[in-house]
């Protein structure tokens, strides 16, 4: 019998895959990934529905924090008191702008605008003479535009600047000779309406990610994380998570982060008062000041109030993140699923997509305590490569690397949004996309990929398309 040299490759890849893998990761044997809580809905609303096993009671809470979420803050003043305040720069007046019916974001067209997709920026630090702004802040702000550009603004004001969006198309070969392309962006800042742009500015593009799950993963117990952190590589298998550390404001410590694209917001309560005083503008007990900055003048204009996200506002909106439920896995007894499931494990895949946690015990959230949820992820920082690359340090995270994305509910983003798009600045429009764009500590695991038979790629791609 003759073996052909792709199919000796192949077997050598698995065989290499096999060999590094200290212990071999679960395969999914429930439909129920986020526990007792995981909804059946398959539709452009399985992203918004509360966890399934949520009491009557908090089902009201969780409606009180929808609305929040889902409807626009106006400017001040208005007679809208609960929602006024917008601004005066910001990036949208509403969550549900950017996190599109609580799934990704989407980013925007060629020189289309930007809504659900913005530029964090900074500037370079010294570790010395900046040590105090990096321990709270994480970077240092740029001056005059601080930590992230706003493209809009309420009347009578200026927003910073407009955000260009450009893409230059890669195409790659697979060692089978198919091919595909990739998109690659390229964002310009124009004209800016506050000063120049300081020559040494650092951006790092990012999309709104899917909402579902957040309370799940905040319950999974600190100890569990931190046991599969392997920053120096002990083990030698070429993947060396990183936890990041973070600055908590409530209780003013270090702590873990487990949220953002890079791991930098240690609770969901941070994470959403983050974005409404960056993304919106609005203030909160929290975040009494916002990223408007003095030579920018925001003072001159109406505002909401000394808070005007109150602190019964801001324990709805975390409520309602806390509590929006994952949608089950469809097709898991398809042999192409089944046999792309297994494939992400033999390749590498689960080395960061860890596939299977257990929460611990939450206070007053029986939903949320003792689950057996399937996440696929470890909620630490990686080396990602030179190709998504962002140059800017945030908290321990340095410019390559990346907090590993939860995959549940991935097979139904472009259900809920059909513009949806993948990676930290949604330029993978497929998941297929999204592996190749994978460098770094991923290196080897893409080489595995590509040099799989067509048919088993697309088992692969059938798995991840069932999650």
């Amino acid at each position: 019998m003759t073996v052909s040299s792709s199919y000796v490759r192949t077997a050598c890849w698995l065989l290499l895959a096999s060999a590094t893998s200290a212990v071999a990761a679960p395969v999914q044997d429930s439909p129920l990934s986020g526990g007792e809580g995981t909804v059946q809905q398959a539709d452009h609303n399985a992203f918004s529905l509360p966890q399934a096993n949520l009491s009557m009671t908090k089902r009201l809470d969780f409606s009180v924090g929808n609305s929040f979420f889902r409807n626009p803050w106006v400017e001040a003043p208005s007679t809208t008191n609960a929602r006024d305040g917008l601004g005066p720069l910001f990036n949208t007046n509403t969550c549900q702008g950017c996190h599109i019916k609580d799934g990704r974001g989407n980013p925007p067209s060629a020189g289309g605008p930007s809504v659900s997709l913005f530029l964090r920026l900074a500037v370079p630090a010294d570790p010395i003479r900046d040590a105090n702004l990096l321990r709270k802040h994480g970077f240092k702000p740029a001056p005059v535009y601080g930590s992230q550009l706003q493209t809009s603004a309420i009347s009578g004001a200026q927003p910073e600047a407009d955000l260009v969006v450009s893409y230059r198309t890669i195409t790659q070969t697979f060692p089978d000779g198919t091919t595909t392309t990739l998109q690659k962006p390229v964002y310009r800042i124009e004209n800016p309406n506050y000063g120049p742009l300081p020559d040494d500015l650092l951006v790092s593009p990012r999309v709104a990610p899917p909402m579902t799950g957040m309370g799940l993963l905040m319950a999974i117990p600190e100890a569990e994380i931190m046991a599969v952190a392997d920053p120096g590589d002990a083990d030698h298998d070429g993947i060396s998570g990183r936890a990041n550390q973070v600055w908590d404001k409530a209780r003013q410590t270090t702590t873990l982060g487990r949220f953002g694209w890079k791991a930098s917001e240690p609770n969901i309560r941070q994470q959403a008062l983050g974005a409404f005083a960056g993304d919106m503008g609005l203030t909160s007990a929290m975040n009494p000041v916002t990223d408007c900055t003095a030579r920018e003048n925001c003072d001159r204009y109406p505002n909401g109030g000394d808070a005007e996200v109150s602190d019964s506002v801001a324990t709805s909106v975390t409520f309602y993140a806390s509590s929006l439920a994952v949608p089950a896995r469809r097709n898991m007894n398809e042999p192409q699923v089944e046999a792309g499931a297994r494939l992400f494990n033999e390749i590498g895949c689960s080395s960061c997509h860890t596939p299977r946690h257990q929460t611990g015990e939450v206070d007053d959230r029986p939903d949320l305590s003792h689950q057996v949820i399937w996440p696929y992820t470890d909620l630490l920082l990686h080396d990602m490569g030179k190709g998504l690359a962002d140059g800017r340090n945030e908290f321990l995270a340095d410019g390559r690397e990346w907090r590993t994305p939860p995959l549940w509910g991935l097979g139904l983003a472009q259900t809920v949004n059909p513009r949806a798009g993948f990676l930290h600045d949604g330029r993978a429009r497929t998941p297929e996309e999204a592996i190749l764009w994978h460098g770094g500590e991923a290196a080897a695991t893409v080489q595995r990929y590509r040099a799989l038979p067509v048919v088993r790629r697309q088992a692969l791609i059938a798995f991840l398309n069932s999650l």
